[in-house]
C-alpha cells in the first residue's frame, strides 16, 4: 500500500510520542507514577484515586542522576511523598493538604532508591556525594544519617512490613551491578540503625537485584544458575541460603542500569506476578494456587509490577500503542484494562509491527542471535535497510512502540535493531561474552543479521546503514572500519569514538567498565588501538553523520570533535550537527526533531545517489 504525503508521521509528532511512564508505586488505596513530557523532558508526579488521576504539584521536575542513569527517585507513604528534584534536592509533600517542604539540598549530592520506612518517619536512599556512596536515612525534618557505607555502590533498598529489617544490594568498583553484586540484611534496631549484618554474594558468584520483602522473608533476582531468576534468601547460623523458586530457565529481570526496577511482585492470597524474557519479548506469568499462567499476552514488555487490593498494576508496552499503565483484575480472569495510555502519535494511521527474527547458533556460531525486522509497507523495489545497535551495550532492543522507527517504515526504510552479544534477557553467559569482546562480538552480530535480512529478500544489499546512540554509536564506527563490507552511511549519536580519552573523562559508575569491554588496554594502549575509530578513521570509507550534545558528561563533545575532525582529515565526506545545551541524550522536542529531519536527509540522499 502506498502513503500520501499528508498522511506521514512528521518527525516531530514521531518524537512526541516519545512519553514514558516509569516507577509506579502504590500507598494508602492511591496510584503513583511518573511520566515524561515529550516536549522538554521533564518529569512529573502522578497520582490515581479510583476516581481521577491528578498532576501533583511538586515545582520543578523530578530526576534522580545518581550513577547518571537515576532511578528511585521518589518514594510514597499514605501520608507523604518524597521526590528528588531537577538539581538534586530532596523534598517532600503532605498528601492531604499539598504542603511541600524542602528536606535536604547539597550541590554536591546526588539521589536515588528512595525507599519509604513509616515505622520511624524517615526515607532511606543512596547518596553519592565527593565520590562516595552510601546508604542514608533521611527523617522528616531532613536530618541525615548514615546506615552504611561499606560499598562503592548500592542499589536501591528494601525495608520488610514490620520495619524490622533491611536489605540492600552493592558492588564493588570496577564492576557493573549485573556483573558481580552482594546481598545485604539486617535487622534495625531502636533507633534505626542496622545490627546483625550478613552479606553474601550469589553462590559461586553473580548479579543480584530487586530486593523486596514478602511480609519476613526476603526474595531476590539472581544469575548464578546462568539466568535472573527468584530466589528466597534465608539466614541461617549467620549465614544467607538461596532457595530457588520454579521458574524456567529464562530472564526475569533487565540490567540494572538503574535503581528501583521492579519485575515481580507478590500477590495478596499467595503467589507472584513476574516478568520473564523469551527470544527478546517480554511475557507476564501468574502465579496462583499452584497454577502458571501466562496474561496480557497481547503485550510484549512489562516493568513496575505492583499490586493494590485485588488488583495488578504494571506498566505495559506493546509496538503499536504508547506506555499503558495496565490494570488486571485478579478475581476476574484476570481481566487486562488499559487504565492510562501516552497519547499515540500514529492514531488513524498504520503501525508496522516487528518480525523477531532468531538465527540458530552452530557452527562458527556459538551462541543463537536474536533481533527485531520492521518491514515498510510501501515499496516499488527493495527498500534500504537501517541497521540499529542499541545503547548500553550491556542493554536490549525490545519490541516496544518507537515512532522514530514507524518515520522510517512510512518512509520506505526496513529497520533491523539487533540484540547483539552482550545483550541482556539471553542469559548470563550470553551477557558476559562480550568481556573483552567490544567491536567485535557485537559489529559482527549486526553484520550477521544483515546478511540474513539480504539472505531473504527483503532489503537492497547495496542500501544498508547502521546508526547507534552512546555504545551504539562505537559499534556503528567500528562496522564501517570492516574492509569487506560496504555500508552506504553511518550516523552516530553521541557516540563513543575514543576509548582512551573516555576511560578519562567519564563517571565514576561506568569508570572500570570500559576495561570489561574491551580488555586491558596494554602497554601505551597497543591492544585498544585496533578498537579505536578516532585511530582508524582513514578506513571509514562511507559518509557520516555525528549527533553530539554541548553539555555530555559521559560522551564528552571532545570525543566526537576530534573524530569529525580525524575523518575530515582522511578526507571522508562527514557531517556534525551540534546542540550546545543537550547532554547524553537529548531532552527537547525541537532537538529531537532535528535529529530525525536531519538523519532522514541524510539517509534518503544516499538511498537515492
Amino acid at each position: 500500500m502506498s502513503f500520501s504525503e499528508g498522511n506521514l508521521i512528521s518527525a516531530r509528532e514521531a518524537c512526541a510520542g516519545a512519553q514514558q511512564y516509569a516507577e509506579l508505586r502504590v500507598s494508602g488505596g492511591g496510584l503513583f507514577w511518573l511520566a515524561t513530557a515529550p516536549e522538554d523532558g521533564s518529569v512529573s508526579l502522578w497520582r490515581y484515586d479510583a476516581q481521577r488521576p491528578e498532576r501533583l504539584n511538586t515545582g520543578t521536575s523530578i530526576r534522580s542522576r545518581l550513577n547518571g542513569y537515576g532511578g528511585g527517585a521518589y518514594a510514597v507513604t499514605p501520608e507523604f511523598v518524597c521526590w528528588v528534584s531537577e538539581d538534586q534536592c530532596l523534598w517532600s509533600m503532605n498528601l492531604h493538604s499539598g504542603q511541600r517542604h524542602l528536606l535536604v539540598c547539597d550541590p554536591y549530592s546526588t539521589w536515588g532508591g528512595l525507599t519509604p520506612d513509616p515505622l520511624r518517619q524517615r526515607w532511606i536512599a543512596v547518596r553519592e556525594k565527593q565520590g562516595k556512596q552510601a546508604l542514608m536515612a533521611i527523617d522528616y525534618q531532613g536530618c541525615l544519617s548514615v546506615l552504611n557505607d561499606h560499598f562503592d555502590f548500592y542499589g536501591a533498598p528494601a525495608v520488610s512490613q514490620n520495619g524490622q529489617q533491611i536489605a540492600w544490594t552493592g558492588w564493588f568498583s570496577p564492576y557493573m551491578p549485573w556483573d558481580q553484586s552482594w546481598i545485604c540484611l539486617a535487622g534495625l534496631d531502636s533507633v534505626g540503625q542496622p545490627v546483625n549484618l550478613v552479606k553474601a554474594e550469589p553462590p559461586g558468584g553473580g548479579s543480584v537485584q530487586q530486593a523486596q520483602f514478602v511480609a519476613q522473608s526476603l526474595w531476590v533476582v539472581s544469575d548464578h544458575g546462568g539466568w535472573w531468576q527468584p530466589y528466597r534468601v534465608v539466614r541461617q547460623d549467620g549465614d544467607l541460603h538461596w532457595l530457588p523458586a520454579l521458574s524456567p530457565n529464562r530472564d526475569h529481570a533487565n540490567a540494572p542500569w538503574q535503581l528501583g526496577e521492579r519485575h515481580a511482585c507478590p500477590l495478596p492470597c499467595g503467589g507472584w506476578a513476574r516478568v520473564r524474557y523469551r527470544q527478546g519479548i517480554g511475557e507476564l506469568w501468574l502465579e496462583q494456587a499452584g497454577e502458571i499462567k501466562q496474561v496480557a499476552s497481547a503485550y510484549t514488555d512489562f516493568r513496575d509490577l505492583v499490586v493494590s487490593g485485588g488488583d495488578l498494576y504494571c506498566v505495559a508496552r506493546r509496538p503499536d500503542l504508547s506506555d499503558t499503565i495496565l490494570r488486571l483484575n485478579l478475581w476476574a480472569g484476570p481481566r487486562a484494562q488499559p487504565l492510562f495510555r501516552a497519547p499515540a502519535p500514529l492514531a488513524g494511521r498504520n503501525c508496522v509491527w516487528p518480525e523477531s527474527i532468531v538465527l540458530p547458533f552452530g557452527g562458527e556460531h556459538r551462541y543463537a542471535l536474536q533481533g527485531f525486522v520492521y518491514l515498510p509497507e510501501r515499496s516499488e523495489k527493495k527498500p534500504p535497510l537501517i541497521l540499529i545497535a542499541h545503547g548500553g551495550p550491556t542493554s536490549a532492543a525490545y519490541a516496544a512502540f518507537n515512532p522514530q522507527v514507524q518515520f522510517w517504515c512510512q518512509r520506505g526504510f526496513a529497520v533491523a535493531e539487533v540484540n547483539y552479544t552482550g545483550s541482556t534477557g539471553f542469559g548470563r553467559e550470553f551477557r558476559q561474552a562480550l568481556a573483552g569482546q567490544w567491536g567485535k562480538a557485537d559489529v559482527a552480530d549486526m553484520f550477521r543479521m544483515k546478511d540474513a535480512i539480504v539472505e531473504a529478500g527483503w532489503v537492497d544489499p547495496d542500501r544498508v546503514f547502521i546508526q547507534g546512540r552512546s555504545s551504539g554509536g562505537y559499534t556503528a564506527l567500528m562496522a564501517a572500519v570492516v574492509p569487506k563490507e560496504h555500508l552506504r552511511g553511518l550516523a552516530s549519536l553521541y557516540g563513543v569514538t575514543d576509548p582512551f580519552t573516555l576511560k578519562a573523562a567519564t563517571h565514576r559508575f561506568e569508570s572500570g567498565y570500559l576495561d570489561w569491554l574491551l580488555g586491558e588496554p596494554g602497554p601505551e594502549g597497543r591492544y585498544w588501538n585496533a578498537r579505536t575509530p578516532a585511530r582508524l578513521a582513514n578506513q571509514i570509507a562511507c559518509p557520516a553523520v555525528f549527533f553530539q550534545g554541548g553539555r555530555d558528561p559521559v560522551v564528552v563533545p571532545e570525543q566526537t570533535l576530534a573524530m569529525v575532525k580525524a575523518l575530515e582529515g582522511a578526507g571522508q565526506q562527514v557531517e556534525l550537527v551540534w546542540f550546545d545545551e543537550e547532554g547524553h541524550g537529548f531532552r527537547a522536542l525541537d532537538s529531537q526533531a532535528e535529529v530525525l529531519d536531519r538523519l532522514c536527509q541524510f539517509y534518503t540522499g544516499l538511498a537515492r545517489g
